[in-house]
């Protein structure tokens, strides 16, 4: 049986007028990698919208898995993300709607972080194998995607102690693969930018199939 792996992405934001994870998402929405049916979303960068968006959508499709792409411009490798930490704080940065956040917990009862349960080495060495720089990140810093993933970590947490407490229910579903990868920029906006490492848009594409396939 096919499962369903939900996908997203972002929105342009700051200084950054197109978003290859927007254009990831689109391309590989309704598409069979292995054994996923890929679910895309575009999350728009905010930092309220974005997460409630995220949950919500967690909770009409009942995932099999969820990952959430971003762009770390500057990067040259694919990054998965080891870890994700309960502070929002964009260094001054605003969100696309002018919010500045600091020293801000992404949930006041939540724990200080949480391990992604992607399988962040398998993902590395296949992309490697595969001829496609990446290593594992130990930062998903502390904006937006930092945000996206904690909240569907915590969400899936919280899933699974509650069904840990009634144990005639469905597995614990904080098992699930869930987790967060950063890429660098592509071609197209790297030409505006300065000094930047970039990729083809085809293979930020193939790289991120890879990571499913690799699930």
């Amino acid at each position: 049986m096919t499962k369903t792996i939900l996908l997203t992405g972002f929105e342009p934001f700051l200084n950054f007028k197109i978003n290859p994870t927007e254009e990831i998402v689109r391309e590989l929405d309704q598409q069979v990698i292995g054994q996923y049916k890929v679910v895309s979303r575009v999350l728009p960068v905010d930092f309220t919208e974005s997460e409630k968006l995220l949950l919500e959508y967690m909770e009409e499709l009942q995932p099999d898995a969820v990952v959430s792409l971003g762009l770390a411009a500057g990067r040259a490798h694919i990054t998965p993300e080891r870890i994700a930490i309960n502070c929002k704080d964009a260094g001054g940065a605003p969100d696309n709607n002018g919010v500045v956040l600091q020293d801000a917990p992404i949930n006041p009862d939540g724990p200080d972080g949480y391990f992604s349960t992607l399988p962040i080495r398998a993902m590395v060495n296949h992309l490697n194998e595969n001829n496609f720089p990446a290593k594992i990140s130990n930062t998903a810093g502390t904006y937006l995607c930092n945000n996206v993933m904690y909240a569907a970590l915590h969400k899936l947490a919280q899933q699974g102690a509650g069904r840990a407490a009634n144990p005639t229910d469905e597995p614990n579903t904080a098992q699930i693969p869930a987790g967060f990868i950063h890429i660098p920029a592509s071609h197209q906006l790297a030409t505006q930018l300065n000094n930047t490492p970039s990729w083809s848009q085809t293979d930020l594409t193939a790289a991120i199939k890879l990571t499913v396939e690799t699930m």
